[in-house]
C-alpha cells in the first residue's frame, strides 16, 4: 500500500499548509535513532495496524509505502475496508516545530516532528489518499480464508 500522507503547498481543512522539506529533519532524526514512523488506525496509539517500510519526501509531498498486518484484528478490518473501497484516507500525527503565518492568516508549517501516519476515514488534507492498496498475495489470501471461515461459522449458527 502506498500514497501521499501530506502534500506540499495545499491548505488542509484547518488552513495549515505544509512547506516543502518540512519533514526532512524529523525523518533524518528517526533514521539516526533507529526509530520509525508508526502506522496507526484513526490516530489511535493503541491501534497499530502495520508497518511503514518507506517514508520519504518527494516532489509532491510525504510519500509512504507500507504493509497492513493481517495478523492484527484491526489490520484485517482495514484490509477489508480498503478492498471494498470504503476507506482510502491518510493523515499525519505530528508536532509543529517551526511555523509562520501568511497574509491570509494560515499557518505555514516549515518544520514538523512526524510521529505517525494513520489510515483514516476523513483526512484533514482531502487529497491525502492511498494511491495503491495492493499488498502481498499471502496477506490477501489469509484475509480471504478468514472471511470464508467466518461465513461458514455464521451458516452453522
Amino acid at each position: 500500500m502506498e500514497g501521499h500522507a501530506s502534500l506540499w503547498g495545499i491548505a488542509d481543512r484547518s488552513g495549515d499548509i505544509v512547506e516543502r522539506g518540512a519533514f526532512a529533519a524529523s525523518l533524518a532524526r528517526l533514521r539516526a535513532q533507529g526509530e520509525s514512523v508508526r502506522m496507526l488506525w484513526q490516530h489511535d496509539p493503541r491501534e497499530v495496524i502495520g508497518v511503514w517500510d518507506e517514508v520519504t519526501e518527494d516532489a509532491r509531498g510525504l510519500h509512504v509505502r507500507g504493509r497492513i498486518l493481517p495478523e492484527v484484528a484491526r489490520g484485517r478490518e482495514a484490509l477489508a475496508l480498503l478492498a471494498a473501497g470504503a476507506l482510502d484516507g491518510l493523515s499525519i500525527g505530528y508536532r509543529t516545530l517551526r511555523a509562520t503565518k501568511d497574509a491570509q492568516g494560515r499557518r505555514r508549517l516549515h518544520e514538523i516532528e512526524l510521529w505517525e501516519v494513520s489510515l483514516v476515514t476523513f483526512p484533514m488534507l482531502r487529497e491525502a489518499r492511498i494511491a495503491s492498496a495492493t499488498g502481498p498475495a499471502e496477506a490477501l489470501q489469509e484475509l480471504t480464508a478468514e472471511i470464508a471461515a467466518a461465513r461458514a461459522r455464521l451458516r452453522r449458527a
